[in-house]
């Protein structure tokens, strides 16, 4: 009995974490720095471009871009679905942000699934895990 308690205790806490995924797709920019990056938020928000342009100078004229997509108030449609969302955490929303060079070429991927809509701190933690996984230049 002692070890179900346990084991209960330590999947509640294990689900307390950082969810997002990070991945490098492009592994030779381990050692590339990137020299400017450009802002593309999809749907547009001017809340999420004042952040942004708060963390970086961003450039209008750049081959890497900085894009940020997101949702927010997801509803769950499906009959499939409908027990996960009542019994488990189901996400409401959700947060990608993805370095590309030309528009096509994927470079680095963030996506993390939210219980509340985006807020300015969970763009922020995007941007950061960014910056410390690529060699990003700051210049103005």
């Amino acid at each position: 009995m002692k070890i179900i308690f346990l084991s209960l205790i330590l999947l509640f806490f294990a689900g307390c974490g950082d969810k997002s995924i990070s991945k490098l797709i492009d592994k030779s920019y381990k050692s590339k720095t990137i020299p400017c990056l450009k802002l593309s938020i999809f749907p547009k928000n001017s809340a999420m471009e004042k952040t942004l342009k708060n963390l970086y100078p961003f450039k209008d004229k750049c081959q890497y871009q900085f894009s940020v997509s997101y949702k927010a108030n997801i509803v769950c449609n499906s009959n499939q679905n409908a027990p996960r969302k009542t019994l488990s955490n189901f996400p409401n929303s959700f947060l990608r942000i993805e370095i590309k060079k030309n528009m096509n070429d994927l470079i680095y991927s963030y996506y993390i699934d939210l219980d509340d809509g985006v807020e300015k701190d969970d763009l922020i933690k995007g941007f950061e895990n960014i910056d410390k996984n690529l060699q990003i230049r700051r210049g103005k």
